[in-house]
């Protein structure tokens, strides 16, 4: 069953008691719902289907390691070095992520409010690349340049969409791909102290 928080319950972090009047549940996304969920699915999947279809072609083999990539990256290493940074991840009464872009992955890590380190952030961007640039070789190899050309418009088009549709309204300032402007951020902030502390240096 697919679930999420109580939209009119104010977040973990956050002091308020309702979220009726809140200043900026208009500018960020605090409460995910299964609309967003579906659109981010809708947006990243078609890729993921194109990437699969090369390089299965090529190897089921080299399928294989890649989809063992992706498991480990976005269901552990990602949820470490910038989920566990979130708002959403302090969520005491769930275990597993209620989010659009990881929903279901589980929290295996300690929340750590704050911005994330250097080593994190070349983590992040590293099995980036690594996932998202690992089916071009494959198939450049079979000579298949339409199926090339799909992929990389894909890849781009889906860039574009997430930068300027998700991660304009996402409460995970510590993602380097986050998009929030400074006063939203400010205000966000003041309603969650604990959150505000861990990023007093960095506001």
């Amino acid at each position: 069953m697919i679930d999420f928080l109580d939209p009119k319950r104010p977040l973990n972090t956050c002091k308020e008691k309702g979220c009726e009047d809140c200043n900026v549940r208009n500018s960020l996304v605090c409460h995910f719902n299964i609309s967003q969920l579906a659109g981010f699915l809708l947006c990243a999947l078609p890729l993921f289907v194109v990437g699969f279809i090369g390089i299965y072609a090529y190897s089921f083999w080299a399928l294989l390691v890649w989809l063992g990539i992706i498991l480990s990256y976005f269901m552990f290493i990602e949820i470490r070095v910038m989920c566990s940074h979130c708002p959403h991840y302090a969520e005491p009464e769930t275990r597993t992520l209620k989010c659009w872009a990881n929903y279901g992955a589980p929290k295996i890590w300690k929340y750590r409010p704050g911005p994330m380190s250097f080593i994190e952030k070349a983590i992040f961007f590293g099995g980036l690349f690594l996932i998202f640039f690992y089916p071009f070789p494959f198939i450049i190899l079979q000579s298949k340049w339409i199926l090339t050309i799909i992929y990389a418009v894909l890849l781009v088009t889906d860039t574009i969409l997430l930068r300027n549709l998700l991660c304009t309204r996402c409460m995970n300032f510590a993602c380097p791909l986050n998009r929030v402007d400074k006063e939203t951020r400010v205000q966000f902030f003041e309603h969650n102290p604990v959150v505000k502390e861990a990023w007093k240096n960095n506001v």
